[in-house]
C-alpha cells in the first residue's frame, strides 16, 4: 500500500506538478529579469556594503542586519543537495546539465529578489524584530487571508517538519557510514543541538547562521580551489564538456537534450528556491532602510548557492575519472574528491560538509516554519509545541526511513511554490514601483535611499514603514 502511494506521489511530482512548477518558475524569472532591466546584476558594490554591515539600519540594536537575513536564508538554500543532488544531475542529464543549472539560476535570482522585496514592504513588527513572507503579502497586499493561511501551513510542515527529518536522515546515514555512529545517537544529538537554537530565539538563529555559514561554504570553496589547481590542466576541457554537451547534436539526435535541459533546470531551481517562496521569510527579517537592498541581497544568494557552492560539487566531479566510478549521489562526490585528495581526507570531509550543511538546513528551515507559525496564531505555549514537535522530527528522521515522507514534502512544496509565484505576479506592479523609486532616489544622489509607502501609490498596507522618513 506504501509503495503504491509513494508510486502514486511521486507521478503526481514528475509528470504534472513537476512540469507545472517549472514552467511557472521560469516564466516568472524571465518576466522580472525583462521587466527590471536585469536588476540580479545591479549594484554589486551596495551588495557588499550591506553584507559587510556598512548601510542602512543594520547596526541598531536588537535588529537582525541584511547579512544575518542573508546568512539564514542561504543556510537553508545550501543543503546536501549541492553535494549530492548536482552528483545526480551530471549521472541523470549529463555535465551539460550545469550549464542549464547555471542558466536557470541566473534567471531565478531576478524572483528571488521580487519575493524578498516583497515581504520586505509588508513585514511587520513582532516584539523586538520584523517578520514576514508569502503568507503576510498574500493577506494584505492581496487581501486574501486564506491564501496566506494554505500557504503558511504548507511551507510549515514541508520546511519545518519534512525536510527536517530528511535532513537529519541524510546527517545520520552519512555518520553511520563513515564512522559507525548509530542513527539513534545521531538523532539524540541532533535533537538536542537543534533545541539549544531554536529555543534562543530569532537573534540566536541569526548569530549561529552567520557565523556558521561563511565558515563552511569557506571551506568548500577552498578544498574545491586545491582540486582544481591540481588539475588546472583539464579545467578548460572539462569547460568546453559543459557547454557543448548542453548544446550536442549528439543529445538531440538520441533525444536526451530535453533531459539535459529539464535534469540541470530543475536542479538549479530546487537548489536556490528562487520564486519558491521559502527565502523570503529570512528577508523579511532584516532591518534596512529601504526593501530593495534586501531584495539584491537576495538575489546575490542565489548566485552563492548555485554559481558558486554548486559549481563546487560540479567541478569535484568532473575533474575526476567519474565515469567509471559506480557510485551516485553523494557517495559519487566522495569518490571524486578521495581521487584527488585520498580516501581518508575524501571520506572525512564530505561527512563534515554533510554535517553542517545538513544541520545549517535544520536551523533555516525551523525559522520558515517559525514565521508562518507565528502568522498563524501568536500563543507562546503554541510556539514551544511547535518547537518540541520540530526537535522530535529531527529525531525521527534519523532513525526512519523517509522515501514516502520525501515525496509528499515534493508534492507539498510544489503547492507552496505555485501559490507564492501567483501571488508575486499578481503583485508585480508593486515590485517594480518599488524598484522605480529606489532607483529614481539614486538617480538624484541620495546615497542611502529610505522607502516612504507615501511615495509609492501602489503599495497599500506597509505596517512596518508608517513612520519611517
Amino acid at each position: 500500500m506504501t509503495a503504491t502511494i509513494t508510486q502514486m506521489v511521486t507521478a503526481l511530482n514528475d509528470h504534472f506538478l513537476g512540469y507545472i512548477l517549472m514552467a511557472a518558475l521560469v516564466f516568472c524569472g524571465l518576466y522580472f529579469t525583462v521587466a527590471t532591466r536585469f536588476v540580479q546584476f545591479a549594484r554589486p558594490k551596495e551588495i557588499w556594503q550591506l553584507l559587510t554591515e556598512r548601510a542602512g539600519y543594520s547596526k541598531q540594536k536588537g535588529h537582525i542586519s541584511s547579512f544575518q537575513a542573508f546568512a539564514i536564508s542561504t543556510a537553508s538554500r545550501v543543503g546536501t543537495g549541492n553535494i549530492a543532488g548536482i552528483a545526480i544531475a551530471i549521472t541523470v542529464g549529463g555535465p551539460g546539465a550545469v550549464f542549464w543549472m547555471w542558466a536557470i539560476a541566473v534567471i531565478g535570482a531576478a524572483s528571488a529578489f521580487a519575493e524578498s522585496t516583497l515581504a520586505q514592504v509588508y513585514k511587520i513588527k513582532k516584539g523586538a524584530h520584523f517578520i514576514g513572507g508569502p503568507a503576510y503579502y498574500m493577506k494584505n497586499a492581496l487581501g486574501k487571508p486564506w491564501m496566506g493561511t494554505t500557504f503558511a501551513v504548507l511551507i510549515t510542515v514541508t520546511f519545518a517538519f519534512v525536510f527536517n527529518s530528511v535532513q537529519s536522515n541524510t546527517i545520520a546515514q552519512s555518520l553511520q557510514t563513515s564512522f559507525q555512529v548509530t542513527p539513534a545517537v545521531t538523532g539524540g544529538v541532533l535533537a538536542f543541538l537543534t533545541c539549544a537554537i531554536i529555543f534562543g530565539g530569532l537573534k540566536r538563529i541569526a548569530k549561529f547562521s552567520a557565523f556558521i555559514v561563511p565558515v563552511f561554504a569557506l571551506g568548500y570553496i577552498g578544498v574545491t580551489l586545491v582540486v582544481m589547481a591540481m588539475n588546472w590542466e583539464k579545467i578548460p576541457g572539462v569547460l568546453e564538456l559543459i557547454f557543448s554537451d548542453a548544446f550536442s547534436w549528439r543529445n538531440v539526435a538520441g533525444g536526451t537534450l530535453g533531459a539535459t535541459i529539464m535534469t540541470g533546470a530543475r536542479r538549479g531551481l530546487f537548489s536556490n528556491e528562487a520564486g519558491m517562496g521559502s527565502a523570503p521569510n529570512a528577508a523579511a527579517t532584516a532591518n534596512i532602510a529601504h526593501p530593495v537592498r534586501q531584495g539584491y541581497v537576495q538575489a546575490f544568494s542565489v548566485f552563492v548557492d548555485t554559481l558558486v557552492i554548486c559549481s563546487c560539487t560540479a567541478f569535484i566531479v568532473l575533474l575526476a575519472d567519474y565515469q567509471n566510478m559506480p557510485s551516485e549521489g553523494i557517495a559519487l562526490t566522495q569518490a571524486a574528491l578521495s581521487q584527488n585528495l585520498g580516501a581518508v581526507f575524501g571520506n572525512w570531509f564530505i561527512s563534515i560538509s554533510v554535517l553542517l550543511f545538513a544541520f545549517t538546513s535544520i536551523i533555516g528551515n525551523y525559522y520558515y516554519g517559525q514565521a508562518n507559525v507565528q502568522f498563524l496564531t501568536n500563543s507562546r505555549s503554541f510556539m514551544a509545541l511547535f518547537r518540541t514537535m520540530v526537535a522530535c522530527m529531527v529525531y525521527l528522521g534519523a532513525v526512519l526511513q523517509m522515501n514516502l515522507v520525501w515525496n509528499m514534502a515534493d508534492l507539498f512544496m510544489s503547492l507552496m511554490a505555485i501559490l507564492n509565484i501567483t501571488a508575486v505576479l499578481l503583485l508585480r506592479k508593486q515590485v517594480l514601483a518599488v524598484l522605480a523609486d529606489y532607483r529614481r532616489q539614486k538617480n538624484q544622489g541620495v546615497k542611502n535611499p529610505a522607502f516612504d509607502p507615501k511615495n509609492v501609490p501602489e503599495i497599500t498596507r506597509a505596517e512596518a514603514w508608517q513612520n519611517n522618513q
